[in-house]
């Protein structure tokens, strides 16, 4: 098997190089696989902007197929390839801002594709409650559930058997079944219950099978496809976690979160579907899988990292319902431990791991029989690697690259990095250094996540640190409290703190960063995008004296407003909007366009008109406050962008921009 890191020439199974598959399906869907020729800058942003080949790849259960999602400017396409020959069977893409996710082989022969929506580059695709199946020769392509009646992709008309306002998920494909899958539904309303269907995934005619009573409730089966479990939440958005013996028995409730403290998601069964794993919130420290016997009741911990919530879940060869172990996001690659370290794909785990050291080693789908299981390997310098896994004769062959156009030698280290907050709470995050750099008094930008609650910088490939140590800064992501991957108490250690300790935690990791000789206190910028965006310019309001400039991209910048517009969406995101951000009457004190005054830095801000997440008003208060206090403000906007740039001139526009505007005022 190959070196990590090394750049792995594609096997030629058919007698086609394996570069060549990426303009076969560019040609075919249309892509733009290069960039218009210009004069390249001092930094060329071009590779880093560059949309991906592929995103994500799985076999089908034969392994005669494979099946690929595509990403495109302003939507995602599906690619169905036969494994032996790289022929392309079937190629698809719905409507602007439309993506695939969740591809499922529901048969030899038939793939299901959630639909999800997002409103541009930094918008996380939204599921729409759509269930979308094809032939793997690219026939009977069909909307099989959801509000729209009609598509047309390419001329072909597509229409759907069950044209109703509902929000559709799948819940198991049946695998003794061909031609029907279990799916969860629920009406296209806010504060919704579900009930669980069967439905036919050819026509898409649908069946009830239960239900359950808990709002937004999700369900899951064991290993003989039967619906054992639920988890939904209250009224309160509690979350309440359901068993049933079998089919005919009732629901009992055995979780509930206003009495416990804890969130319990299933992740599986035992081989014998006696015991149910379920990842635990904890009081204090990270999430633990715990067993639970379903028929004594006892919850028993089974594995817990010391400080890292559980990133991977890894699965039986063959079977992606008996959890076999887990994997811990500490590093470029994960630590990994396992329910039964003697079980035989704990030792396939192993050696994956050591076969590929420094790598994330995904397992994204396996045949049936256990035989073949396609791989993802990715970490901060690889955006992604598929290998083909012969599991009997451990032997990977090289499928394609994600984006094979990066050198994973040339990209800057990513370092783990942990600091105490002033409070004493201990912080993590990365470092991402310029190659060849050693890491000493360095021109810094801090970039905060967006979210900001549940999200985390990991070790994946990040194109905007790369690029920007590309253009000679370190890049320190934090992730402060609030932020996910740390379990429930550093979670919620982050409520109604935005601008305060959430603040605080990015403050305190500059000044570490500046103590530890890394940056050079006189050349620091923070920059982020969102909730990002927000820190940012919070960060020169508070702290006028530690930063030399500021980025807002496409941010939210006046929380009354904010939270007024959230709550008007449901009760549910009312509630939401007043545990976690505050009542709007407290947050003037904590709104970067009402403290302009305080900030004394240059400041660039960017934004999209169609912006529905974090709406152009906020942009265009905060660029009018800037120059009431006369702020140095430089601005970008473009009318049919919206929660990030999608048209790769614009984004190459934006990203010189930004590059310019950090050179002028800390170097690089």
């Amino acid at each position: 098997m190959p070196a990590a890191g090394a750049r792995v020439a594609a096997p030629n199974l058919t007698g086609v190089a394996m570069p060549n598959l990426r303009f076969l399906l560019a040609a075919l869907l249309l892509i733009p696989v290069t960039v218009a020729a210009q004069a390249p800058p001092a930094v060329d942003v071009g590779p880093y902007i560059r949309r991906h080949s592929f995103e994500d790849m799985v076999v089908s259960p034969t392994g005669q197929y494979l099946a690929a999602t595509v990403p495109l400017e302003d939507r995602t396409g599906l690619v169905v390839l036969r494994r032996d020959t790289l022929e392309v069977t079937a190629r698809f893409t719905l409507g602007k801002d439309t993506h695939f996710l969740d591809l499922t082989w529901v048969s030899p022969e038939r793939l299901l594709a959630s639909i999800a929506e997002a409103h541009g580059s930094r918008d996380q695709p939204s599921l729409t409650g759509e269930l979308f199946g094809v032939d793997a020769d690219g026939r009977n392509q069909r909307m099989l559930v959801g509000y729209r009646a009609e598509i047309n992709p390419q001329a072909s008309r597509l229409t759907t058997a069950n044209a109703d306002a509902v929000i559709a998920f799948l819940v198991d494909d049946l695998p003794k079944e061909d031609n029907y899958v279990l799916i969860g539904v629920r009406p296209f309303v806010p504060d919704a219950y579900t009930r669980l269907e069967r439905m036919d995934v050819r026509n898409g005619r649908r069946t009830p099978v239960t239900r359950v009573s808990a709002k937004y409730a999700s369900f899951f089966t064991d290993n003989a496809s039967r619906v054992r479990v639920a988890v939904g939440v209250d009224g309160g958005n509690a979350s309440q976690l359901f068993h049933r013996a079998n089919d005919d028995a009732e629901w009992v409730l055995i979780n509930d979160e206003n009495k416990t403290g804890r969130i319990e998601s299933p992740i599986g069964f035992s081989a014998d579907d006696r015991v149910l794993y379920l990842l635990s919130q904890m009081p204090e420290g990270p999430d633990a899988l715990i067993a639970w016997d379903s028929v004594t009741g006892e919850r028993s911990p089974v594995l817990r990292h010391a400080w890292a919530d559980p990133y991977d879940v890894l699965y039986a060869m063959g079977n992606n319902n008996i959890p076999v172990g887990l994997g811990w996001a500490v590093g470029n690659q994960p630590e990994l431990g396992f329910v039964a370290p003697e079980h035989p794909d704990a030792m396939v785990y192993r050696m994956l791991e050591k076969a590929f050291p420094g790598h994330r080693v995904a397992v994204t789908s396996t045949t049936d029989d256990g035989r073949i299981a396609l791989l993802h390997l990715s970490n901060g310098t690889t955006p992604g690697e598929f290998f083909l896994f012969d599991i009997a004769n451990r032997k990977a062959d090289h499928l394609a690259s994600a984006a094979e156009w990066i050198d994973p030698s040339a990209m800057g280290e990513v370092r783990a990095i942990e600091l105490k907050a002033r409070d004493g709470l201990t912080l993590r995050g990365k470092l991402t250094l310029p190659p060849g750099s050693d890491g000493r008094g360095l021109p810094m930008v801090v970039l905060p996540h967006g979210g900001p609650f549940g999200v985390f910088d990991d070790f994946s490939y990040d194109f905007e640190s790369q690029l920007l140590a590309r253009a000679g800064y370190a890049v320190l992501q934090v992730n402060f409290r609030g932020s996910g991957g740390y379990g429930r108490a550093f979670q919620h250690a982050g409520a109604r703190q935005w601008g305060r300790t959430m603040q605080d935690d990015l403050t305190d990791a500059t000044k570490w960063a500046v103590s530890e000789g890394i940056a050079d206190g006189g050349r620091i910028c923070i920059y982020g995008a969102s909730y990002g965006a927000y820190a940012s310019l919070m960060g020169v309001a508070r702290e006028p004296e530690l930063y030399r400039c500021a980025v807002g991209y496409v941010g939210v910048y006046d929380l009354p407003q904010m939270v007024r517009d959230d709550s008007g969406d449901s009760a549910s995101m009312a509630t939401f909007a007043r545990q976690w951000v505050g009542r709007p009457e407290d947050l003037d004190a904590v709104s970067p366009n009402r403290l302009a005054g305080n900030i004394r830095v240059p400041v660039f801000l960017a934004w999209g008109g169609e912006d529905e997440i974090a709406k152009p008003a906020h942009s265009r208060a905060m660029e009018r406050a800037l120059a009431g206090a006369g702020v140095p403000v430089e601005t970008l906007y473009y009318r049919n962008e919206s929660h990030g740039f999608y048209t790769a001139e614009h984004k190459r526009e934006y990203y010189a921009k930004l590059l310019d505007f950090l050179a002028r005022h800390i170097g690089g």
